[in-house]
Order: structure tokens, then sequence, then C-alpha cells
């Protein structure tokens, strides 16, 4: 309806749309113009109110350029994907400031333990990525890429060939995981959030909502993106979005008022304020590369070598020869982004027990050398620097594979099973075993059966690798009420459960050998390092009642998993290069 103000009576049911969008966003802008004024006059002294209220006006005006650029260039995909995330990103500036004005006005000190806050933060953050995950794939017009639904032509994970088809999957996939995110969030909520019920709510309802925004996108692809499916999914997907924003609002200010009432001037733990400052006022500012290397000590880098060692050697098999330099540095790199950010956020996570435990007490947080809401920051920024230079240089699926790593480090593993259960590294150890199915994901653009092998190759090696150490620190986690192997089953089960996973890795070596078709210098590698494996965890085994004999064999079996997995991940390289058939 060019320089009209209403449409046609006789204009069809899309421009009739268009203009009820028009008017309703002017309706908002109006609203969120008062909203702001309201806060110049009555809020003044409440920068928390006054300050979002008054970027939410600059967030309208910016959404209603884009909404004239989205026109201007015809709907592209950037555009549409820009205006959706400015709307959501609107969407919680309001939330916010709704959310707030709950709370008291002045709210001294930093409160309780922010760990559930964290973790709203994490679903929240996920959440967002979806939504924007989902407009690209409608930018694309990949939404109806596979006729049916749950399953993609019929199977769980089809080949991604091309780009829509590998946005669609990854969109499901994304779905999936950050579905199983918001309702570990619900349930954490309804197990420790009882007594402050509008937490409970917001999270309960986000957990409720999202399989019903999940059965709407399937109706969507089975009725050939019908218009009422649309409109529903991204309304639920938005409505989740606010929830999960609410929630993390809510908890964090329901943190900061209960401390303070429960505590007083004194801080969870017994530590007083008063102390601490007097603490930080004694030692002596940091240097600039004392701050450096306490930034890099929190992504722990022994950990990020071990990984790449992984990752190097699986883009070698993928490649069969050497992979263009190029994309091993960018891999890398991202990949040791991501892994740092994952260690630097756990690190924020554990600080606590990390105090209690003489081999962590002296790592940056414990040590107070770095801020913990720092540390926390620098991990998201990490991760953030991660996916985008994963997804700019690498490929989607890199990237996304990374991200998964981040997830479940963080949230599966740190927040939900460690202090949990004494299967925790063993379902943990899934995002230490995704660094070479990044790398050879990096190469393809796919994911092979020969990355699975080798995924399920550093599986099964870490329980056996982190066992042994915990066998040696078990008074440590028994200090800090870890439910470690050792100390919550004892010795002898723990060098018994040793021995049955070196077994199984022994023999997912020799599966790769099949698989990958690799040749005699693998398998020579692989039989050679699994016997000494196999040794090293029988000796352990049969110690296995001597607490001071287990904990010497304990470090020697812990040492050498380090070089059966460095080894056995060259000779996986050293073999796609040099191909020597057996027999």
């Amino acid at each position: 309806f060019p320089g009209q103000f209403l449409p046609g009576l006789d204009a069809g049911p899309n421009v009739w749309f268009e203009w009820l969008h028009r008017t309703t966003a002017v309706i908002v802008g109006l609203l969120v113009l008062a909203m702001a004024g309201l806060a110049l006059l009555d809020h003044r002294d409440r920068p928390s109110i006054l300050w979002p209220s008054l970027a939410a006006v600059g967030l309208v005006g910016f959404q209603a350029w884009l909404g004239r650029e989205t026109v201007r260039l015809g709907n592209t995909g950037e555009s549409v994907t820009a205006h959706l995330a400015t709307a959501m990103a609107l969407v919680a500036l309001l939330v916010f400031v709704l959310a707030r004005s709950w709370f008291p006005a002045r709210i001294g000190g930093r409160g309780s333990s922010q760990r559930f806050t964290l973790l709203a933060t994490f679903a929240a953050a996920t959440t967002f990525a979806l939504l924007l995950f989902g407009s690209h794939v409608t930018a694309l017009n990949a939404a109806l890429v596979f006729p049916d639904w749950p399953l993609m032509n019929g199977s769980v994970a089809p080949p991604l060939a091309g780009d829509m088809v590998t946005a669609h999957v990854l969109h499901r996939w994304v779905a999936v995981i950050v579905g199983l995110i918001v309702v570990a969030i619900a349930v954490v909520a309804w197990r420790t959030q009882r007594d402050h019920p509008p937490i409970v709510r917001l999270a309960v309802l986000a957990g409720v909502l999202f399989p019903i925004q999940a059965a709407v996108g399937g109706a969507q692809v089975l009725t050939r993106l019908a218009p009422w499916t649309q409109t529903l999914h991204l309304a639920l997907g938005a409505f989740i979005w606010g929830a999960l924003v609410g929630l993390v609002v809510v908890s964090y200010y329901t943190a900061r008022t209960t401390a303070i009432a429960v505590y007083g001037d004194a801080e969870p733990g017994g530590d007083s304020r008063a102390r601490r400052a007097n603490e930080a006022a004694d030692r002596k500012p940091a240097t600039a590369g004392e701050t450096i290397r306490a930034y890099v000590a929190l992504t722990k880098p022994r950990i990020i070598e071990l990984l790449l060692v992984t990752t190097v050697p699986a883009m070698v098999l993928a490649q069969r020869g050497i992979p263009r330099l190029d994309l091993v540095w960018w891999t890398l790199l991202g990949g040791s982004l991501a892994a740092g950010s994952a260690n630097a956020i756990n690190c924020y996570l554990d600080r606590d027990i990390d105090e209690l435990m003489a081999r962590t007490r002296r790592r940056p947080l414990p040590a107070h050398e770095v801020e913990p809401e720092n540390a926390m920051l620098f991990g998201l920024a990490l991760g953030v620097l991660a996916f985008g230079v994963l997804v700019a240089f690498v490929n989607l699926l890199a990237a996304f594979l990374a991200l998964l790593a981040i997830a479940f480090y963080v949230v599966v593993y740190t927040a939900l099973l460690k202090r949990n259960t004494p299967q925790n590294i063993v379902i943990g150890g899934a995002a230490g075993a995704l660094p070479p199915v990044i790398g050879w994901a990096a190469v393809t653009g796919d994911i092979g059966v020969p990355a699975l092998v080798l995924f399920a190759l550093v599986f099964y090696w870490t329980p056996p690798h982190f066992w042994a150490l915990s066998l040696r620190i078990r008074r440590d986690y028994a200090a800090a009420g870890v439910p470690m192997l050792p100390v919550v089953r004892g010795i002898a089960e723990t060098t018994r459960q040793i021995g049955l996973y070196t077994v199984l890795l022994v023999a997912i070596s020799l599966v790769l050998f099949a698989v990958a078709h690799l040749g005699a210098i693998y398998l020579a590698a692989a039989v050679v390092l699994g016997a000494v494996f196999l040794w090293q965890a029988y000796v352990l085994w049969r110690q296995g009642t001597s607490a001071e004999a287990s904990t010497a064999q304990a470090i020697r079996l812990y040492k050498y998993s380090i070089s059966y997995l460095s080894l056995l991940f060259l000779a996986v390289a050293v073999d796609a290069l040099i191909a020597i058939p057996v027999g």
C-alpha cells in the first residue's frame, strides 16, 4: 500500500497482515517511549531501571530502521535474522525492566552463589542462538528440505550435503540439545529452588513450553508450512526466550537479596566482606604479566594441549594426507578458544571446592588473582570468539560441535554431574571426546563412522585416565564433597573399573583399525600400546587392596595414559600419511 495509511478494502490478507504488523510496531514504540519517560521522571535514582528503559527506545528505533531495510532488500536472510535478533533483544530488555522492578531499589554487596543464575543464563543464550538458527533456516528456504519429522529422510543423521541440508540438520540437532538444557534447568529449579516459587514457575514454564514448540516445529514440516504453524512456532519461541530471560533476572536478584537477608554482612561460607577486603588491600597489585598469566591459567593450557593432540591426527585421517595449513590453524585456534572457554567457566563454577583441594587451591580464583565475575565474562567471551572463528574460517558443523562441547562440559559435567554422581567423569567425558570429531568435520563437513570411533576411543580412555588421578587425590575429593569413584566405592572397585574400561578402550582401538582402513603402522602401535596399558591396569587391580601401593601404581598409570593417547593418535596420523598394508 505505497503512500497510503490504510490499504484498500480490496487488498489481500497478506497486505492487511503487513499493515497490522506495522501498526503494532508503532503502538509498541509509543509504549516504550512512555516507559522511558516514566523512568526519567520517577526512577532517575535507579540506573538498573533507567538505562535499560532508555536502551529500549534506541532498540525500537533501530528495529524500525531494520524493518525498512528488510523491505528494501527484499527480505534477505541476513536482514530478516538481524530484524528478529533485535526484536528478541527488545523483549529481553522489557522483561529485565519488569523483573527488576519487583526487587528493592538498593541491594548492597554481591549476595550468595549465582550457580543457578549461570545455568539459566546459559539456557537463555542457547535459546537465543536457536531462534537465530531457525531464522537462518527460514531465510535459506530450507524448512522443507526433509519431508518427514522427527527423522530426516528416515535418519537421525543424514549426510550433510549442501548449505540448506546442513542448516536444517543442525537446526534440529541444536533444538534437541537446547531442549535438554531447558528441561534440565526446570528439573534443577524444581529440586533446588523450592524456596523461591517465581524461579520454579519460570523454569517449569520454559520446560513445558519447549516440547510444545518443538511439536509445532514438526507440524510446520508435516503441514508444508501452514501459516498458523509458522506464527505459533515463532510466538512460542519468543515466549520461552522471555521466560528464560526473566528466570535469569529473578534468579540473580533473588540470590542477591537472599544472601543479605540470611548472612547480613557475611558472605556464605563464613568469610566476611571486611576480611576479604583486608586481604585484597594487603595483596600487592598484580603486574600486567601476572594478570595475563592468571587468565591464561584459567584456560588450563595442559588440558588444551592434550585435546589438540587428538584433533590434528583426525584431520590427517579425514584428508588421507596433510590438510590445508590454514584450515589446520583455524581449527586449532577455534578448538583452543572453545576448550579455554569451557575450562574458564568450570573454574568459576568450581571455585568453592577448588579452595578445599590442595591440587587446585593455587588456581587463579582460589588464589584471588582474578575476580570471579571477570573469569566468567572471560570464559563467555572465549566461547563466542571460538564459535565466530570456526563459523567464519572452518564450517558451521565444526562450530556447532565446539559449542556442544562447551555446553556439555559446563552444564552436564560441571553443573549437573560432578557433585552428584560417581559416574560424573564417565558421562562428562563426552565433552573431551569431541575434538577429533571437530577435526574430522573441519576437513569433510560431515561426521563419518571413523570420527565416531575416534570419539569412542577418547570417551573410553577418559575414565581410566582420570580415575587413576583421582586415586592419588581421593582425600582432596572427599574433603570437597565430590563423589568421585574412589571416594564413594573405594579403591578396589575403582581399580576394577579401570581394568574394565581399559579392556574396552583397547578393543575400540582395534575397531578403528578396521573401520578407518588403517595399515600396519597403526595396528602395531595399537597392539603394543594397548598391551602395556592392559598390563598397567592389571598391576593396579592386583594392588587394589593396598592404598599405598595402588596410589603409586595409579600415578604410573595416569602418566602412561597420557603417553598412550598421544602416541596412538600420532600413529593414526603417520599411518594415514604412510600407508603400509597388513600382510
